[in-house]
Order: structure tokens, then C-alpha cells, then sequence
């Protein structure tokens, strides 16, 4: 299993679910631009297509993916770019296709105010938020390990800022839909207002995969594979077995 994470995020974020799957290998990469991974450009789904898709090149056979939010839009555009690597895909609340106008205020807000005075900034706002329904022993495990001490005494999340603002953009590229015959299943976050799913996703993915798509509604917050790790788990195993 192959499992992206986030605009933002870090690998790390996917330690929480493994526990539920001691059995199955996961790989959990930092994207570009994020965590440890490689920060210099280009920032773009392209360049990480490109990186995970020698990732893939190096296992036996091939992976489910497992993408949430931009990591889930992500995860379309490598497995229409390379179907021979991608056995399924387990969408969480996929962020792509997103309105121009609306990317564009998050990259503004964003670049205002990157960084935070403290942790606990961080926390208070990760809380009231996407996060709002996430065990806080989660969201504290995150703190410790991807947020950082800047040189200006600040604190940020271990993130290239230039490489955000190029990503913001990138979620409002056109989706790519996986090949006919990919099995899929896409959650959608209940809770997520404005919605990442949209209507039209849903549609052109029904019309292109038929039976092979599985839509479902979660009762929660967009941080979807930690306020429900337990269905996630059943749906991860679901998918590998009917592979």
C-alpha cells in the first residue's frame, strides 16, 4: 500500500493507521516540498507522479493507493499516468479541480501568515478546525514531529512555503480519471464545509468506472484516515483482498 498524505502534511500522519494494519507493508513518503523529503523544485502533481511512480517501479507488484485530500487527487492523476502500478484506490475527501478563486485566497492567507508565535497557536488552530474531531493526543503527535522552530523564532510547519503556494494552484488543475476498470472507492467528509468532493468528480467518476467506484459519506471532519481509522482499515483491507 502506498499512502499520500496532504497539503502540508508529512508521511508521519499515516503511523496512526498502520497500527490497525500490522500485516500489510505501507509506504508512507513525505511528498516534495514537505517534511524530509527533497524541497527544490518543480512543485507540481507532475514532479510527484514522477517520484512515486519509481517508488512503485521498485515493488513486486502493484500497490493500492491510498490518497487524502490533496494526496487523494494526487493519487488519480498517478494512476491514469500509470495504471500498470496501481492495483486500486482508497480516496479520502480528495482535494482537485477546486475553484481558482478560492485556492487563490488560501495561497493569499497563507503567504500573510505562514507561521505561528508559539505551538500552541498551532494547536488552537488546527483544533477548531479540519482537526475538530481528531483524538488530541493525534493532533499533539503531530506538533511534535512536523512543527519546527524557525530561524525567526517562530514556529512553522516543516513545509517549503514557496512550494505551497504552487501547490494551492495545482488543486485547482482539471482531475484526471483512473482507467476504466481501477477499482476505487471515494469517502467523502460530511463535515469538510466548503466541500472538496464535488458533484462533478462524483459524476465523471461514476460515468467513467460504473460498478468499480464505491461512494461513500463519513460523519466527520476532512481529516478523514484519523477521526475514522477503524473504517478506513476495513475499507484498506476490503480493497486488498478483492485485489
Amino acid at each position: 500500500m502506498l499512502a499520500l498524505h496532504g497539503l502540508t502534511g508529512y508521511g508521519g500522519r499515516w503511523r496512526h493507521l498502520a497500527g490497525y494494519l500490522p500485516e500489510i507493508p505501507i509506504a508512507a513518503p513525505d511528498l516534495i516540498g514537505h517534511g524530509k523529503s527533497s524541497w527544490a523544485a518543480p512543485w507540481s502533481l507532475d514532479a510527484n507522479v514522477s517520484a512515486l511512480a519509481s517508488l512503485l517501479d521498485e515493488a513486486d507488484a502493484p500497490a493500492l493507493v491510498v490518497g487524502h485530500s490533496f494526496g487523494g487527487g494526487l493519487a488519480m492523476h498517478l494512476a491514469a499516468a500509470r495504471p500498470d502500478r496501481v492495483a486500486a484506490l482508497l480516496l479520502l475527501d480528495p482535494a482537485i479541480g477546486l475553484d481558482g478563486g478560492w485556492m487563490r485566497d488560501i495561497a493569499h492567507a497563507m503567504f500573510a501568515s505562514p507561521d505561528y508565535p508559539d505551538a500552541e497557536q498551532a494547536r488552537a488552530e488546527k483544533s477548531t478546525g479540519s482537526w475538530a474531531d481528531v483524538d488530541p493526543a493525534l493532533l499533539a503527535a503531530e506538533i511534535d514531529e512536523h512543527l519546527i522552530e524557525l530561524p525567526n523564532g517562530r514556529y512553522g510547519w516543516r513545509v517549503s512555503l514557496p512550494a505551497m503556494m504552487s501547490y494551492w494552484s495545482e488543486l485547482a488543475r482539471d482531475f484526471v480519471l483512473p482507467p476504466t476498470g481501477t477499482a476505487t472507492t471515494l469517502v467523502r467528509a460530511k463535515r469538510t464545509s466548503p466541500p472538496y468532493v464535488s458533484d462533478r468528480l462524483i459524476g465523471e467518476l461514476q460515468q467513467r468506472l460504473g460498478s468499480d467506484l464505491q461512494l461513500l459519506d463519513f460523519d466527520c471532519n476532512h481529516m478523514v484516515p484519523h477521526a475514522k481509522p477503524t473504517e478506513v482499515a476495513a475499507l484498506i483491507r476490503t480493497l486488498l483482498e478483492a485485489g
